[in-house]
């Protein structure tokens, strides 16, 4: 069973402008699936970890494109980085011959930043880059598309489609995790994992040939996960681990250009040196990290330690995929300070700034008690959201609104 995708409108209206599309993110959150469902009839499709298909691309580039022709798609192009260089003389040709070029190449890859390295320095000015993630909340409940926007009049229209979700089903949901072929099929969860993390570990890591210790890396992915929803500390990485500090900020690298993990960075401002400048963590899908951190089932998880570490990660993770999937950078901050005044997100948009705090309860108490704090930044500072298990939007008080996390 095949999920729609809200990315489909906007590779498709950005296939209409650019010659060449990318689409970018972890392993099995169906990037080539989504394409091969849109991809016309005459597009030819490629895979590079088909062995001959890699060696032609490897050897003789442009004996590589006579052979697929175009329109064309390539999977997991990153194997074979070097053929942008060929893609881009055969768009540049057809541009000079006055020819219409859009459209011509898509094209996947499971590693970012290498990835826009080598795109930027071979097709600068030439391609639309998409981040994917796994599934979000409103593709799985078929809903309409839509950017998480913190005004109180889009909440309202948000939640027309919304289906309300009590605390047990919200950590069903978070456990489970997004990957499509864990929500359109009957796999084993355990199963499924395993096997992600062996591929993921065998496969992208050592291609990346900066770890030489995979056993050690499987180690700093367990307690990455164990520290989602945390401050990210490089030291203490390091000594939990037993590598050094360089080498922790390396495999930090690795899991963010893999799209595992989504760093939240702190507001800032040179309004006050209070400020604390270390970023969060965040694993992009909460089903991954619960399989890590061993919770045997989505009640354990919902009554343990990591319950409300894990309820931020999703609420944060299923905002950021909301701009992902509008083709949105995701312009998200959080707010803390030296006194331990923090707020778990902050949208900011122009000179306008929104609070949000995540909380688990129906009806928290004091929920807004740091929001003051946001008045020395000189922003216009919005009605504050409380993401709960509230039934519906209702306010706390005039600054401040409790709202339903099954608005997500």
């Amino acid at each position: 069973m095949y999920i729609q995708r809200h990315l489909e409108a906007q590779v498709l209206e950005a296939s209409k402008y650019y010659p060449v599309v990318m689409v970018c993110g972890q392993r099995q959150v169906g990037k080539s699936t989504m394409l091969n469902h849109i991809r016309e009839s005459n597009r030819q499709y490629v895979t590079l970890d088909d062995g001959n298909a890699r060696r032609l691309a490897l050897t003789d580039p442009a004996l590589f494109f006579e052979t697929y022709g175009y329109p064309l798609l390539i999977d997991e192009f990153q194997r074979v980085p070097s053929i942008l260089l060929e893609m881009k003389k055969i768009i540049d040709q057809k541009a000079l011959a006055g020819e219409d070029n859009s459209g011509m190449f898509w094209i996947t890859g499971s590693q970012k930043f290498k990835m826009m390295q080598d795109v930027s320095e071979s097709l600068a000015g030439r391609i639309a880059v998409f981040d994917m993630s796994s599934l979000s909340e409103s593709e799985i409940e078929g809903r309409p598309s839509g950017m998480f926007e913190p005004e109180l009049s889009a909440i309202r229209e948000r939640m027309k489609d919304c289906k309300k979700k009590d605390v047990h089903q919200i950590y069903e949901r978070i456990f489970r995790g997004g990957m499509p072929k864990l929500c359109a099929t009957a796999i084993d969860r355990e199963r499924f994992y395993m096997d992600y993390v062996n591929t993921y570990i065998e496969r992208d890591i050592k291609d990346l040939a900066q770890v030489g210790k995979l056993n050690e890396f499987y180690d700093f992915l367990v307690y990455m996960a164990a520290r989602t929803g945390q401050e990210l500390k490089y030291d203490e990485i390091s000594n939990t681990i037993g590598v050094s500090a360089p080498t922790a900020k390396a495999w930090v690298s690795i899991l963010e250009r893999s799209g595992i993990i989504f760093i939240l960075r702190p507001y800032y401002s040179n309004i006050t040196k209070r400020l604390v400048k270390t970023s969060k963590v965040y694993f992009m899908d909460t089903g991954l990290a619960a399989y890590l951190c061993r919770w045997p089932t989505a009640q354990t998880l919902e009554n343990g330690a990591m319950d409300g570490a894990f309820l931020e990660t999703w609420v944060v993770t299923e905002i950021v995929k909301s701009y992902y999937n509008a083709g949105k950078p995701a312009d998200l901050f959080y707010y803390r300070d030296m006194d331990k005044k923090e707020i778990d997100l902050l949208i900011v948009k122009g000179d306008k700034i929104f609070p949000i705090e995540i909380k688990k309860g129906k009806e928290p108490s004091k929920p807004d008690k740091n929001f003051g704090v946001l008045s020395s930044f000189k922003m216009d500072v919005q009605p504050g959201l409380i993401l709960c298990m509230s039934d519906a939007l209702i306010p706390y008080n005039r600054e401040t609104w409790y709202c339903p996390i099954s608005v997500l």
